[in-house]
């Protein structure tokens, strides 16, 4: 059974996440412009890096904080993350730019992503 504080983490960390793409998006939106979904890669990659720490510090550090994991990974970056952009990104290279840009967004969003999956990993290891 899910606790209340749980949800109520789960909630926060959601709320937070979604302020935090929208502002850190639109940040790298300005700084790079629309040309390519720059905006949404860097987003996936530095939430990805985020997990990646999370993900070691909750098993390694604080494996019974709980609320931190809904807080954290469920909620914040549930949020944060942008898997749902990418994909509609993608699609509208597909059509727009053709299809050497779609596959290009798609290599660097996986590739970077899970590039910084390991090593945020690794510095809290």
């Amino acid at each position: 059974m899910t606790s209340i504080n749980s949800l109520l983490c789960i909630t926060a960390g959601g709320a937070l996440g979604a302020l935090a793409r929208f502002g850190v998006y639109r940040e790298v939106l300005a700084l790079t412009g629309a040309s390519f979904p720059v905006a949404t890669l860097f987003v996936n990659a530095l939430g990805s890096f985020v997990a990646g720490v999370l993900v070691v510090c909750c098993a390694q550090r604080w494996p019974d904080n709980l609320l931190l994991q809904a807080f954290g990974l469920v909620g914040f970056l549930g949020a944060f993350t942008t898997f749902s952009t990418f994909s509609l990104d993608t699609l509208a290279l597909l059509q727009t730019a053709g299809v050497w840009k779609a596959l290009l967004n798609i290599g660097l969003n996986v590739g970077l992503s899970l590039g910084c999956c390991a090593v945020g990993m690794q510095v809290v290891r």
